[in-house]
């Protein structure tokens, strides 16, 4: 099956009728009412002038009914709005909002497009002159702050003919749902790591290396200093001696990409949260692992699991892990780590790499989420990777010049210190633990990735 379009459908809708009365009067008609007042000054010394100002009037009120009947009703106009790109985190997209009007008469067209905030600060407001039969475009753009699923508003019109003596007011019913996805441009800049994912890749297959790793390759007499895990003894039974089974590094890995929601991945960093860059990062190195060969799962989790996709390969297979990172979202508690530890223990059996992006609590106690990653320790190879502070590595920095930043430096360094604690008490158990800056988490963990591939370590 052929995956959707990351762009959304293009949308259109005829328009119809808005407000209580769905017409009102322009500006042209107030100017020469307000004109024909002045008629009512030298009614002061003749009464009759008063039958002047009230033929003006009348003849205002014959040219705006005459005006009003020219404009083309709401429903001889159709309105579309096109997306020009995928929406995708931090990145400007394009709309394009086309009128076409099928009325008698041309008009200049005043639309007022509902986007929600997290779009657009403010409703984007577009002036068109589209003639009679024709149709007119003009483009605008968004800069999506949030992922997952958005719903935009309707268009509003509000029109006039060249007189400018009425006007109407319409509406074109153009609400969609859209999918946001994290940034797609980050996952693009990262294309500079496939060549080197794909050099990794030739290598391992034009040097086949027996025994570094758990992909079986043959079976041969046991030899001494074979290890007695490795006997094969339905193939001992039958040929009534010792035979020993061959391995070779993996063609196909197994990669799980596992993601904190919790609360303390609600953290700001500029514009984004540290989910939103964890979210960014789990895109690159999902990119890059399927391209490299590898089967690659994810696992976003909370106080509950929120996306679960399956190891797989292939274009759909990517589509799936974009949406599950897109549908993503904080969490306002403290995510259960010991859940997605024993959830994941379950769903993989086999020895795969786990790269599991996640924050540490400022506890004296140890957190759940080092016990949980120790879990995880006893059959596969964990990257424990914490999203460091940047402000707290700041602070710890510092030379204080009175008690208060005192205080405040010698707190920042205890935490810092207490941090690095923890992750050393994750290294010693085996994990390739470390703490990575927020502007270079994407980099850190494509490249920590490829030196695990590259040393057959999984």
């Amino acid at each position: 099956m052929k995956p959707k379009l990351l762009t959304p459908e293009p949308l259109s809708a005829t328009c119809r009728s808005t407000g209580r009365w769905g017409f009102g009067f322009g500006r042209r008609f107030f100017l020469l009412l307000i004109l024909g007042t002045l008629w009512s000054i030298p009614a002061f010394w003749n009464a009759s002038f008063l039958l002047v100002t009230l033929g003006w009037d009348l003849f205002v009120t014959v040219a705006w009914l005459l005006d009003l009947s020219r404009l083309p009703k709401p429903g001889n106009l159709r309105l579309e709005r096109r997306w020009n790109g995928p929406p995708s985190l931090r990145n400007d997209v394009q709309i394009t909002l086309r009128l076409q009007n099928y009325g008698q008469s041309a008009i200049a067209c005043h639309l007022i497009d509902d986007m929600p905030v997290s779009l657009r600060d403010e409703p984007a407001q577009i002036d068109l002159k589209v003639s009679s039969g024709s149709a007119a475009a003009q483009t605008y753009s968004v800069r999506p702050l949030q992922r997952g699923d958005v719903e935009t508003g309707d268009v509003y019109l509000r029109y006039q003919s060249a007189a400018g003596f009425a006007e109407r007011w319409a509406k074109a019913t153009l609400k969609q749902t859209i999918r946001v996805f994290p940034d797609l441009e980050e996952a693009r800049r990262q294309n500079i790591f496939l060549n080197r994912a794909r050099q990794i890749e030739l290598e391992k297959r034009l040097v086949r290396q027996r025994g570094m790793g758990r992909e079986f390759e043959s079976l041969r007499e046991y030899r001494e200093g074979d290890e007695f895990r490795n006997i094969c003894w339905t193939a001992t039974a039958r040929r009534g001696k010792l035979v020993s089974r061959l391995f070779q590094v993996e063609r196909s890995q197994a990669v799980w990409l596992v993601i904190d929601a919790g609360r303390l991945l609600r953290a700001r960093v500029g514009e984004l949260t540290k989910l939103d860059l964890s979210v960014n990062a789990a895109l690159s190195l999902s990119q890059i692992a399927l391209y490299s060969g590898d089967r690659v799962g994810l696992l976003v989790y909370g106080r509950k699991i929120q996306q679960r996709v399956g190891l797989g390969r292939g274009l759909l297979h990517m589509r799936q892990i974009m949406e599950g990172l897109a549908n993503a979202h904080e969490e306002v508690a403290e995510a259960d780590h010991l859940l997605a530890a024993s959830f994941l223990l379950q769903l993989q059996k086999q020895r795969s790499l786990i790269i599991w992006i996640t924050d540490l609590a400022d506890t004296s106690m140890t957190p759940e989420v080092v016990e949980s990653a120790s879990q995880i320790l006893a059959k596969h190879l964990l990257l424990f990777t914490v999203i460091a502070q940047a402000d707290l590595m700041v602070e710890a920095g510092k030379y204080p010049k009175d008690a208060d930043e005192m205080y405040n430096t010698v707190a920042a360094q205890e935490m810092v210190q207490r941090r690095e604690a923890m992750l050393t008490r994750v290294r010693d158990k085996g994990a390739l633990a470390l703490e990575v800056n927020p502007g270079r988490l994407t980099t850190t963990l494509v490249n920590q990735y490829l030196q695990i591939k590259e040393r057959s370590l999984i």
